[in-house]
């Protein structure tokens, strides 16, 4: 736990030096109430554990790893304007906290900072991008259209969320320098943890408590949205043998990978097998 946790430091040093940069000082306000709030941190270690695990720059990588979670970050706070989410983090939303246009402005801040951060390499930088052409499709899509059938919610999810798990992964292995079967090989397996992450979330907001979650729950039954219990017929308890259905996919993508094993290995390994059993 302690190797895992020294990353998170690292990453959290990091985006917290980033954040004190930003100008002026409200908007430095504004961006560093949304991303120091807390969170799991779960896409930006994924970058930096790949890193790891292919003996690369693990500094490049941390750099990678902070723009995710601000590219990440930026969407919460569009999400909780669309869907009127008060609260995110047991925290006040940006847009609660400043208004909308303020909010509006924090994740604009909070991309912009997070493209510096790649900028300086074409491959991290078509990475990123085609993660955030995905999202913003999945975004879109969910608004106008949204899924009827389980092969449908799995394409949004995959959308949703995978794109920029991939994203994290394919980042850590482009900063090891990576060939580009590798970089494939964990986007798949950080895309497919994306999509399980996101079933357990359906699950935990159709069955969790909200004090314990941490955010509200019974939300997307409320708003109607495409939730893999709202959308399909399966109970939480079958949803979540989905999620670990998905979870395994992982795992095979992960193992398709013809690298030593490590210590590094082992936690991407967990991750996959985490984030189907969390409980927030």
């Amino acid at each position: 736990m302690e190797y895992l946790e020294s990353r998170r430091d690292r990453v959290e040093d990091r985006l917290t030096a980033v954040l004190e940069s930003v100008e002026p000082d409200e908007l430095r306000t504004e961006v560093e109430h949304v991303a120091l709030a807390g969170g799991k941190r779960v896409r930006p270690t994924v970058t930096v554990l790949v890193c790891e695990a292919l003996d690369g720059d693990v500094e490049t990588a941390v750099d990678y790893a902070v723009g995710v979670e601000l590219v990440h970050n930026a969407s919460l706070v569009i999400d909780d304007i669309i869907d009127d989410s008060e609260r995110r983090r047991d925290t006040p939303a940006a847009w609660t906290e400043f208004g909308y246009g303020p909010a509006i402005i924090a994740s604009d801040g909070l991309l912009g900072e997070a493209f510096a951060l790649f900028s300086a390499n074409e491959r991290a930088m078509q990475a990123v991008a085609e993660s955030m052409v995905e999202l913003g499709e999945g975004e879109a899509t969910e608004l106008v259209d949204q899924p009827v059938t389980e092969e449908e919610y799995v394409e949004l999810a995959r959308r949703k969320t995978g794109a920029l798990f991939r994203a994290a992964a394919e980042l850590g292995a482009i900063a090891a320098d990576a060939d580009a079967y590798t970089v494939e090989a964990f986007g798949q397996y950080a895309e497919r943890v994306g999509v399980a992450f996101q079933m357990r979330d359906d699950v935990l907001d159709a069955t969790a408590d909200a004090e314990q979650l941490g955010k509200p729950t019974g939300h997307d039954a409320e708003m109607e949205r495409p939730s893999i219990v709202e959308v399909t017929d399966l109970t939480p308890e079958e949803a979540n043998e989905q999620a670990h259905d998905t979870s395994d996919a992982a795992l095979a993508a992960l193992n398709s990978v013809d690298i030593d094993d490590s210590q590094a290995m082992a936690y991407l390994r967990d991750l996959a097998e985490f984030v189907v059993v969390r409980d927030r």
